[in-house]
């Protein structure tokens, strides 16, 4: 009886306790059901804001249908004939796997007779759940094979290659490139940077974007130390010896081996000395081993650095009274919305890539030159292009009118337009516009010396945040160009592309927020002040 007692005295005594526990435990259930129900609404929320967005008509260039011998198509990797041509099955097997997009006819391709294979063309049936899905944005179709715009493309590439190895800060005083802007200036169609309507040595081989002509060519994202944990990354790195042996593939055996997949077995020469990014030749070298989504991670460190005041005015943890940054508003997100941003674009990027233009390559392009010009094949070809000083400068110096490539291997084997490391950089620049303040001045900026042997402090006009994203998203982007793999629009479209990406990743994250946010004002690469990001009632 008193043990029944002392039982029932225990359990009387303890029964608050337990009652709290149930009750505690219930409420979680409670509020983790209820958290479900919320979390499926807000993707409802974001797939019904999603389907709102118009679907802008989209069309290829027409060249495919113009040219029998598919000269205006991209076919590096495919089988080719052994006069150079593209064999017109191969790519008729590649063009039925885009338009079925069954996995039998992806490996049904007819690749050429190298080891090289075609990069990821099922990546262009990739979906997007975060952000719009990659086939909505338009771009505008590539231009023409025949265009003048292209002529001056390729004018431009073919100067590039031969200034691969003059110093950014030697453009004023360099011969070559005096040569490069008249022949520049001759052109009826050339669409890069001008100053009073002319190209000048302060405009050549620059970016189109607000602050590209301000300062040194290099942005400073690029001539910075990254802080880096406990480590820091300088900007000195690896680059080739400054010589036209590290110029590929500008003969006609060189050339067919690489495009039809095969390997010639030359390599780079290396500098022995790491250097900071002095030429097109170093900046070539540098996006060619960098990975994606890199420089929006090295931007980030550095601008979350500098403090609060380099962070973007609008957000809401700048003055709150109680609470700082982290998972969201913070390093944590800035982070992972760079590389959902630089995936999206990547997706995005292949969709156009694949499926809509398929550009041929600037090597390619070389071919047909050198077809049109020493062997008197008619092909159509501009004739800007074809009596330009470039091409008359590119015999003298290759004896051959292919263009020469900083790369051993050439392009990469996927097409052209847009390239796939501009739609990436505008994607994450435009991220980090939305999270930091574009008019923060960038605190002891450096140029390289007069020497180019070291960098020293830059005097001239304040280099803001958002113009120096945008130089660097013109560097990574017309680094490619500087290799001899792209041309100027497969930039300018991709970065374009990469930002309407961008502003669909940072609209569909407002949803998920539970701060109340009104949005970052960032301006875009044309120059337009937007607001993005904004949280929205489902």
């Amino acid at each position: 009886m008193k043990r029944c007692q002392l039982l029932l005295f225990f359990f009387i005594g303890f029964l608050p306790f337990i009652c709290w526990a149930v009750s505690n435990d219930t409420f979680f259930e409670l509020q983790r059901d209820q958290r479900q129900n919320k979390c499926h609404t807000a993707k409802e929320a974001v797939s019904n804001f999603d389907i709102k967005k118009p679907w802008p008509y989209q069309s290829n260039n027409g060249d495919q249908a113009l040219y029998s011998n598919l000269r205006g198509n991209f076919g590096k990797a495919l089988n080719h004939f052994s006069n150079g041509y593209l064999n017109p099955a191969a790519y008729d097997s590649l063009v039925k796997a885009m338009q079925s997009g069954v996995v039998a006819d992806f490996n049904a391709i007819q690749i050429g007779t190298g080891t090289v294979k075609l990069v990821n063309p099922q990546g262009a049936f990739a979906f997007t759940l975060t952000g719009i899905d990659g086939w909505i944005n338009r771009i505008p179709p590539a231009p023409t094979f025949a265009s003048a715009e292209t002529a001056g493309e390729m004018v431009e590439v073919y100067w590039t290659a031969l200034c691969r190895d003059v110093n950014f800060n030697d453009f004023g005083t360099d011969p070559i490139v005096a040569s490069a802007v008249a022949d520049l200036n001759s052109l009826s169609d050339f669409k890069g940077p001008v100053v009073g309507g002319v190209v000048t040595p302060g405009t050549f081989l620059r970016g189109n974007t607000p602050g590209d002509l301000i300062g040194p060519y290099i942005s400073q994202f690029l001539y910075q130390d990254i802080p880096y944990g406990t480590a820091t990354i300088t900007p000195e790195q690896r680059v080739p010896t400054a010589s036209s042996t590290n110029d590929f593939n500008t003969s006609f055996n060189d050339w067919f081996t690489v495009i039809n997949g095969g390997s010639t077995g030359n390599t780079t020469a290396f500098d022995g000395t790491p250097r900071f990014i002095r030429t097109p030749r170093d900046l070539a070298e540098y996006v060619h081993a960098d990975f994606p989504g890199q420089e929006g991670i090295n931007a980030a460190l550095l601008l979350i650095s500098y403090g609060k005041d380099a962070l973007d005015p609008a957000n809401p943890y700048l003055n709150n009274p109680s609470q700082d940054s982290f998972v969201t508003f913070g390093i944590g997100q800035i982070l992972a919305l760079v590389l959902k941003a630089t995936e999206n674009a990547l997706k995005s990027a292949w969709y156009h890539k694949w499926v809509v233009n398929r550009r041929l390559r600037p090597e390619e392009f070389g071919f047909y030159v050198n077809e049109q010009v020493a062997n008197n094949v008619p092909l159509g070809i501009n004739s800007e292009l074809i009596n330009s000083d470039a091409l008359i400068e590119i015999q003298a110096a290759f004896m051959s009118y292919f263009l020469p490539v900083a790369y051993p291997e050439g392009s990469p084997s996927h097409p052209s337009y847009p390239a796939g490391h501009a739609t990436f950089i505008g994607a994450l620049v435009t991220v980090l516009k939305a999270f930091f303040n574009e008019n923060f001045v960038i605190p002891s900026p450096r140029q390289p010396n007069a020497l180019n042997t070291a960098l020293e402090a830059y005097v001239g006009p304040n280099l803001t945040v958002g113009n120096e994203l945008n130089k660097l998203a013109a560097n990574i982007s017309l680094g490619r160009d500087h290799a001899g793999v792209h041309y100027r629009s497969d930039g300018y479209y991709g970065m374009l592309l990469g930002e309407l990406v961008a502003i669909d990743v940072l609209n569909n994250e407002s949803f998920m927020f539970n701060e109340n946010f009104t949005g970052f004002t960032l301006t875009t690469f044309e120059g337009e002040t937007i607001t993005v990001g904004g949280k929205l009632s489902p």
